[in-house]
């Protein structure tokens, strides 16, 4: 198979272009060289998928795209609103890039940050999604891709799964999300901010995530059409994570209490019970093995 992935310089881009070229033909397209693993270079197309002047660079045909680029950091976008427009457009272009090519199949990088804050609501679900719940203009750029892409496959046949992920983490990641940044922020014992005390999030180890992608892209044909939630299925509050990453880095950082920052969700649990009975997905990485394995990853390159 031909895949085109989107984003491909990216923490899941990356991992999932290493997984996945000994077993497809895999192109990669992104605005940043490959710093992680320069090797993948050869095989990625350097392009700005905000202009479409500059689709007529990605490959004539392919058999899936795996759409992944966006700007991701939720806190930014409510900062910058702009970004969020950038996503949408990054969004139409990669969509009439499909239309236009006659590609017929897409996964498509959604977010936990869709379902907004039902933590009263116990584990979510997929069909508990409502557009009022959108608390930034990240979850709003991720919720209008999902609904261009249902216009899509009304209007021109085009198939996608949309795959909301949650927190992932793992290595090939130097941004602000909030594991690397504690990570670089407890080696240098500096004081780290959890922002919110009863805040509660459901992190994804990156290769349970890149098994969920492999999963789809071998059983595309029963997913088809579907959102699915892509997580751990457990909550952990960030006040423990911080605790948990200090005794692991033997840090003596001080954990700050602030408050939840406007537009984040402060408690998000996921029912995965549709991957796990569609696909057969079972994340088996927990928080403490995957922080232990982090944590490791990043020493090894320092």
């Amino acid at each position: 198979m031909k895949i085109l992935i989107t984003g491909s310089s990216g923490m899941i881009g990356t991992r999932l272009f290493e997984r996945t070229r000994s077993r497809h033909d895999v192109v990669g397209a992104d605005i940043r060289r490959n710093e992680w693993l320069p090797e993948l270079n050869d095989a990625t197309i350097n392009i700005d998928l905000r202009n479409a002047g500059e689709l007529g660079k990605l490959p004539a045909s392919v058999d899936l795209i795996i759409h992944l680029a966006a700007n991701a950091r939720v806190y930014e976008l409510v900062k910058e609103p702009r970004l969020a427009l950038d996503n949408m457009i990054i969004n139409f272009n990669v969509f009439e890039y499909a239309r236009k090519k006659g590609i017929g199949k897409i996964i498509f990088a959604s977010s936990r940050e869709t379902y907004g804050n039902l933590a009263s609501r116990g584990a979510i679900a997929e069909d508990m999604m409502r557009l009022e719940n959108c608390e930034s203009p990240y979850s709003a750029s991720k919720s209008s891709g999902e609904g261009l892409l249902h216009a899509y496959r009304a209007s021109y046949g085009i198939d996608a799964v949309s795959l909301r992920f949650s927190n992932v983490y793992g290595m090939y990641d130097d941004s602000d999300r909030v594991i690397p940044l504690w990570l670089r922020q407890l080696r240098r014992n500096e004081d780290i901010t959890v922002f919110g005390r009863d805040k509660t999030l459901d992190f994804t180890y990156i290769d349970d995530t890149i098994d969920a992608i492999d999963r789809v892209i071998a059983h595309f044909a029963k997913v088809k059409g579907m959102a699915l939630n892509v997580a751990r299925g457990e909550g952990v509050p960030l006040l423990r994570l911080a605790e948990k990453m200090r005794e692991l880095t033997g840090s003596k950082s001080r954990i700050i209490i602030g408050e939840t920052r406007p537009g984040e969700v402060w408690s998000f649990t996921a029912d995965i019970s549709r991957a796990r009975r569609l696909l057969g997905y079972n994340p088996v990485v927990d928080i403490d093995e995957g922080l232990r394995k982090t944590i490791d990853w990043y020493g090894r390159r320092t």
